[in-house]
């Protein structure tokens, strides 16, 4: 018989939570589902935990590694469900998830993603709800404008969101060329050809443990950079992803300078039309990189001390 919901979830040395995720999941009140888990090639126990786990909705795939978008890829291609639910292996669903995403799905049956609302939860002591623009709450319904909403927080996030199976085998699936953004990139593709459908309510908690989070340089630039080039032509004509984008042109502008990378910095704010970032945001852009170092460990020890802070409010 086959499963409303297909549950992938993608593990990578997650020995330490990924057994919380997977009880989260088979708490859920609604049970037509199976879970489909790929580790993706861990060191550390993870697998053996999992194996650990008994229920016979669960699916254990063993893969090299080979990074989260073909993980996740992989989970997709076994999935028997209509609708494949993503969640990632040390995140939280509280047990309402697929039952809110089960009633979205029944009230707009046409749309390409569906999605609910979560929690930030950061070191496990602090909780701050995403802000979204243009979104009333409650709200449960289609969103008018994907890009216009999530200049701030985005309305998806991979833990929360599930994806009809024959949309995903139409090719909407992880561009296993990017690593890094390749979440973002779904998004922008899903939101340019669907309507997408939300729920204001919270039902998943997105689980921000390492200081890395907040502290670290990515490395993925390049990558970063070709995310946003892909879409670069769709935004010529499409005054809110030309928005949304220049956001994440800033963000990407502002890891670059951070790491000495200037020439891509320059490439990232030429592109970025000013009129689309706060008076915070374009002063950020003027500020040297010890200035930028000073503000992200200041950030960072106002969240250990439970005050969010953040250009975007």
């Amino acid at each position: 018989m086959t499963p409303f919901f297909s549950v992938v979830v993608t593990v990578f040395n997650k020995a330490k939570y990924v057994k919380s995720t997977i009880e989260s999941i088979l708490k859920q009140s609604f049970t037509d589902f199976e879970i489909i888990i790929v580790d993706d090639g861990s060191t550390d126990n993870s697998l053996a935990v999992l194996k650990s786990i008994e229920d016979s909705r669960i699916k254990i795939f063993p893969t090299e590694n080979q990074g989260v978008s073909p993980a996740r890829n992989y989970g997709i291609k076994q999935a028997k469900g209509n609708y494949i639910a993503l969640c990632d292996g040390d995140d939280i669903w509280l047990d309402k998830h697929l039952a809110e995403l089960k009633a979205l799905i029944d009230a707009f049956p046409n749309c390409g993603v569906y999605a609910t609302s979560y929690e930030k939860h950061y070191f496990e002591t602090y909780v701050k709800q995403p802000k979204f623009n243009h979104i009333d709450e409650p709200f449960f319904g289609v969103v008018e404008d994907f890009f216009k909403s999530s200049l701030g927080d985005s309305i998806l996030w991979t833990s929360a969101v599930a994806i009809p199976k024959a949309v995903t085998d139409q090719g909407y699936i992880f561009d296993e060329e990017l690593g890094w953004g390749e979440d973002n990139d779904l998004w922008i593709r899903l939101a340019c050809d669907f309507k997408v459908a939300f729920s204001s309510e919270s039902t998943a908690l997105k689980k921000i443990y390492a200081q890395d989070n907040h502290l670290s340089l990515t490395k993925n630039i390049p990558n970063l950079l070709k995310m946003i080039r892909k879409h670069k032509a769709a935004e010529q004509n499409n005054p809110s992803l030309k928005a949304y984008l220049d956001v994440n042109r800033f963000m990407i502008a502002m890891e670059a300078k951070l790491r000495g990378d200037f020439e891509s910095f320059k490439t990232l704010k030429q592109d970025i039309d000013l009129k689309h970032l706060k008076k915070k945001l374009r002063l950020l852009l003027l500020m040297p990189p010890s200035v930028l170092k000073i503000l992200k460990r200041l950030k960072f020890y106002l969240l250990k001390k439970r005050l969010y802070t953040s250009p975007f409010d």
